[in-house]
């Protein structure tokens, strides 16, 4: 019997071989091709960090499947409408957004992750005049 879900097992995204341009011993000729120019080819450092990257958005998929077959259709069209409705709420454009609410409709407001400590407003970097950055958002200047 099938639910209809969609696989838990994530399949490898990454490329098998790197196109690094090796030199006469099999390593990367750094004199020629630079530091960066042989780290700008790798696509991941490990097969699991592009899973990774791609793990919220197949928890939503998991879970809006398991809500359409448990409590029908209109249950995942309501949270996802509840979701277009709460990105669309905005704030002054000096002010950082946090997304509350899109965290609490997501359940991502009971997680604490990297971003949660590293990326907080008081490390921000960007500061700019209140008054001329809302005068450019209604396009006075």
């Amino acid at each position: 019997m099938s639910f209809a879900l969609p696989s838990l097992k994530p399949k490898p995204e990454h490329a098998t071989s790197m196109g690094l341009q090796e030199g006469a011993y099999g390593v990367p000729d750094l004199m020629t091709c630079g530091l960066s120019g042989g780290a700008a080819n790798f696509r991941s450092v490990h097969p699991i960090m592009q899973s990774e990257k791609n793990y919220a958005q197949r928890q939503n998929t998991l879970n809006m499947t398991v809500l359409r077959n448990t409590q029908g259709l209109h249950a995942p069209m309501r949270l996802a409408m509840e979701l277009k409705a709460a990105k669309k709420i905005g704030h002054l454009p000096f002010l950082p957004s946090h997304n509350v609410m899109v965290d609490s409709l997501t359940g991502r407001d009971l997680e604490i992750g990297p971003e949660d400590v590293f990326s907080t407003s008081e490390f921000c970097e960007v500061m700019g005049q209140p008054h001329a950055m809302v005068e450019r958002s209604l396009g006075l200047l």
